[in-house]
């Protein structure tokens, strides 16, 4: 039984450790991706993380619309540029002025996407310093061999 009740305490405290992290955004070549400590996070488990949190939230929203249509743009822009290139590459002829529309449509899509990153960045800004305003502790699991030894510093 006490066995059982310190499990529960360390598995209370692991929880709580997690619960603090920040998150954090790095970028890629495709993107940018989300991170709490090891984890790898979506877009969408980040803005239900920052629900509790309503400025970062409604910022990380606004990102999230933005990235949405950026998304949509760049895709039919892709699309419409692969199109004429595909009839090309198989000795059709292209309508090269798809190709045209759909590099507007590209180049329509790159302010979207930097106002994502821009806003997605300011959202995660606002969340990480009212963690660390509100929690003044930290809880460190560390493991040695076949024990683990629980750090927690205030």
């Amino acid at each position: 039984m006490r066995k059982f009740n310190w499990l529960v305490f360390v598995l209370l405290l692991a929880t709580l450790h997690a619960w603090c992290q920040p998150i954090s955004m790095l970028k890629s070549f495709g993107g940018v991706r989300f991170e709490r400590d090891t984890l790898i996070l979506s877009a969408r488990q980040v803005s239900d993380l920052l629900y509790d949190y309503p400025e970062a939230y409604d910022e990380f929203k606004v990102a999230r619309t933005n990235n949405t249509v950026g998304t949509l743009l760049g895709f039919t822009g892709g699309v419409l540029v692969g199109l004429p290139v595909g009839t090309a590459l198989a000795g059709g002829q292209p309508e090269w002025g798809l190709a045209a529309g759909g590099a507007a449509l590209i180049l329509a899509s790159i302010p979207f996407n930097r106002a994502f990153n821009k806003r997605a960045g300011h959202a995660l800004e606002l969340y990480n310093g009212s963690l660390k305003a509100s929690h003044r502790w930290r809880a460190q699991m560390q493991w040695h061999g076949t024990g683990a030894v629980l750090r927690i510093t205030f």
